[in-house]
């Protein structure tokens, strides 16, 4: 499509977004302009020749066409790496239906400029001599302060500007005259925030050794990659399979050629160890991106990378649009991870987005993980990505661990009321006997569930949002979507009934029965709550690591990627809980999630044991979990898939309705829903699985198709609805396509 207006942005830059001005396009440049393309054009009231970037285009003037100016030309090398990102954010805005204001937010993180962290230092500029004359001088005109600081010359001809004003107690004005009389200079240098390489391992520099199938999948890289092929391929690996080194070798191979890298981890609890093992092999050419840096520290983070100071941005989906101008690979660690899509607009999933960074980059994009999405391993049955497996484990003599079933239901029937089975306790107890240690895995947070009544039955419930309210501690009810907080109530606010109890066991309450079951075992707990403060994910993992405790505690967060040597057990309890949520991907996430807890165990060739608690023992997912065995998985769920014609085949797309008036949302949603269904199959409007937040109303309406241009015409329809009644002003909607 030829179009006639281009919006354009005026020396965009990360420290701030200005508004769009619209230009014509030539005729002679309609070919050549596209997002991203950076042009000169006529600005201001004398016309002089700016710099420009194009981020959208259409074929409506928003004003007067005879005083809408043209493009003057196609600034000379305007492929830049802000042009490739606004180009990226195009192509989201048209994939993911969002606003090009959305996805230039999101392409262009870091806006605002932050002042940069100055490190001071007193230098003395006099020799032995001169520095005994001048503390004499001083100690005649009682110059207490300036005989401290010279005084500390003799020691050291460095001072710290923050050591001298704390310890020595000296002031600016203190400083000025000696600094005027030639004693000492200031010397004034950056320091970079975010990453502290002096707490850092140096690098080793250590030759790795890789096995058959780890250099197979290397060599298979290299190949293409010599070839100048640019292809995306999946590392399907087993737990433990050494996938790591495999990228480090593959990393290295690209900055050899003065390539830039981008590694995407899921978790910010997985960003500690990952650092690690990479920093010891590349060292400062690592920059890292996560969600509890400060804003001067992601600032300071981007700059280097903007600078060309480093080579590997390492982070979870943010750091995918790291401001590298060369870049030759993206790695995505553990691809399935839920993590990698956006729950907010554009709710983009990184692993479509990277596809498309890479190649507008002319880079390579590697996967990996030992339970592949069904997307993933779909695509690389039909070719389109080259299957590199790893099948076996990489450590000499480490194997699979062993995994048993615990049926929950028999251990009730036989009078067991524990959060243990028997097996596990056996195992327990086995385990700290010899000095081994253990992971807990519970895949919910705080101290029970819900809280409800044993004389009504009903639960205690957000007055703003449709859920159940979470018990913290022994006396305090969280909502976990608005953050409401009340006191644990002494009676039910229903009924009045004094019977008001917590149900269900969240890892807080899992740690006190724990606790009491083995007193004398030392146990950390990590989860949302223990990790809340800044380095609290580095902590509790250093302090496991260093063998300081025997029991591991947590949520997600403690059985993804990690490595472990002295863990010999893996306990995962209320193992079917995921199977119960509501969404199609439930069967897949549960097999994801058990089959990487069990990977924690025995992974430094001491033979390991994993106990997988449930109340559906003769699930698929959780046999197939059990069996360690990805490919029985796949062929069940998949062919669900095809029965019920869910992704991935076909495309789904999701319209979100929310409105504060229930009924304008009703009648707004059954409105759309009658348009669509006359050119696309539909499901809904229903509910949204939480329907209501914040006192808004949701709603959803899926469409089901074969191709994700129907989004196009899904927004097209809506939009024409929408400007023909003003009821639709009230609602608020969002597209996702699964």
């Amino acid at each position: 499509m030829a179009y006639q207006y281009a919006d354009i942005i005026i020396d965009i830059s990360h420290e701030k977004v200005d508004r769009p001005f619209q230009y014509r396009i030539p005729a002679q440049l309609a070919e050549e302009i596209t997002a991203g393309t950076c042009v000169t054009v006529p600005f201001g009231k004398g016309n002089s020749l700016r710099t420009g970037y194009v981020v959208g285009m259409g074929n409506t003037a928003e004003y007067d066409p005879s005083r809408i100016k043209e493009i003057a030309g196609i600034a000379p090398g305007s492929m830049s790496v802000q042009s490739q990102l606004i180009r990226l954010a195009w192509w989201m805005r048209e994939r993911y239906g969002a606003t090009m204001n959305q996805t230039l937010k999101t392409v262009l993180p870091v806006k605002e400029k932050i002042k940069p962290r100055e490190k001071k230092t007193l230098h003395c500029l006099l020799n032995q001599e001169e520095l005994e004359a001048a503390i004499l001088a001083a100690q005649k005109r009682h110059y207490k302060a300036r005989v401290r600081l010279l005084e500390a010359f003799r020691d050291n001809l460095d001072i710290p500007m923050e050591f001298a004003r704390r310890e020595l107690d000296l002031t600016l004005a203190a400083i000025r005259p000696m600094e005027e009389r030639g004693q000492l200079s200031v010397k004034v240098s950056r320091e970079e925030r975010g990453l502290n390489h002096a707490k850092l391992p140096r690098p080793a520099g250590q030759t790795v050794h890789l096995n058959e199938e780890q250099q197979a999948a290397v060599d298979r890289f290299c190949e293409d990659y010599e070839t100048g092929k640019r292809e995306t391929y999946l590392i399907h690996g087993v737990t433990g399979s050494g996938k790591t080194e495999v990228y480090m070798e593959l990393m290295a191979r690209v900055l050899r050629d003065g390539k830039q890298v981008i590694l995407l981890i899921p978790e910010i609890s997985l960003t500690y160890q990952t650092v690690m093992r990479f920093y010891r092999r590349f060292g400062d050419q690592i920059a890292i991106l996560n969600s509890r840096l400060s804003a001067g520290e992601r600032y300071d983070q981007w700059e280097r990378a903007a600078r060309g100071e480093v080579s590997v941005m390492i982070g979870p989906r943010s750091a995918l649009f790291a401001p590298f101008s060369n870049l030759g690979l993206i790695l995505i660690d553990e691809e399935h991870e839920g993590a990698y899509k956006s729950e907010t607009m554009p709710r983009y999933h990184a692993r479509e987005v990277a596809a498309e960074r890479a190649r507008l980059s002319g880079a390579s994009l590697v996967l990996g993980s030992a339970t592949p999405s069904l997307e993933s391993y779909l695509r690389a049955q039909n070719g389109e990505y080259v299957l590199l497996p790893l099948h076996h484990r990489a450590v000499a003599g480490s194997i699979l661990p062993k995994v048993q079933i615990a049926d929950m239901r028999a251990e009730m029937q036989a009078g067991n009321k524990s959060v243990f089975s028997r097996s596990l306790d056996a195992m327990l107890t086995e385990r700290l006997a010899r000095g081994e240690q253990a992971m807990l895995f519970m895949n919910r947070r705080g101290y029970s569930n819900f809280v409800s009544c044993r004389s009504c039955g009903k639960a205690v419930t957000c007055p703003h949002c449709d859920v159940s309210l979470t018990l913290h501690g022994k006396n305090r009810l969280v909502c976990h979507y608005c953050g409401y907080t009340i006191p644990l109530m002494k009676q039910c606010p229903s009924c009045g009934s004094p019977y008001i109890a917590g149900f269900g066991a969240g890892t807080q309450k899992m740690e006190e029965f724990t606790k009491i079951r083995f007193p004398d075992a030392r146990i950390l707990r990590m989860d949302a709550d223990t990790t809340a403060k800044k380095g609290g994910h580095e902590a509790i993992l250093e302090a496991f690591a260093n063998r300081e405790a025997d029991i591991l505690i947590g949520t997600q967060m403690i059985v993804k990627g990690h490595d472990f040597p002295g863990v010999t057990l893996v306990g995962i309890l209320a193992a079917d809980l995921s199977l119960n949520t509501p969404d199609y991907r439930s069967a897949e996430r549960t097999f994801q999630l058990l089959t990487q807890a069990a990977g924690r165990a025995g992974r430094a060739g001491k033979p390991g044991d994993v106990v997988i608690q449930t109340y559906r023992p003769e699930h698929y997912a959780v046999q197939a979990a059990a069996a360690q065995n990805y490919e029985l998985f796949y062929s069940h769920e998949i062919n669900y898939r095809r029965l019920l014609h869910y992704p991935p085949v076909c495309q789904m797309a999701a319209v979100y309705f929310a409105c504060g008036d229930e009924a304008v949302l009703d009648e707004c949603a059954e409105m759309a829903a009658r348009r669509l269904r006359e050119s696309a199959e539909c499901i809904g409007p229903v509910p949204a699985p939480v329907y209501k937040v914040n006192d808004i109303y949701r709603k959803i309406l899926y469409i089901k198709c074969e191709k994700c241009a129907i989004l196009d015409q899904i927004r097209g329809q809506i939009e024409t609805l929408a400007a023909a009644d003003t009821k639709w002003q009230a609602v608020q909607i969002q597209y996702d396509i699964s």
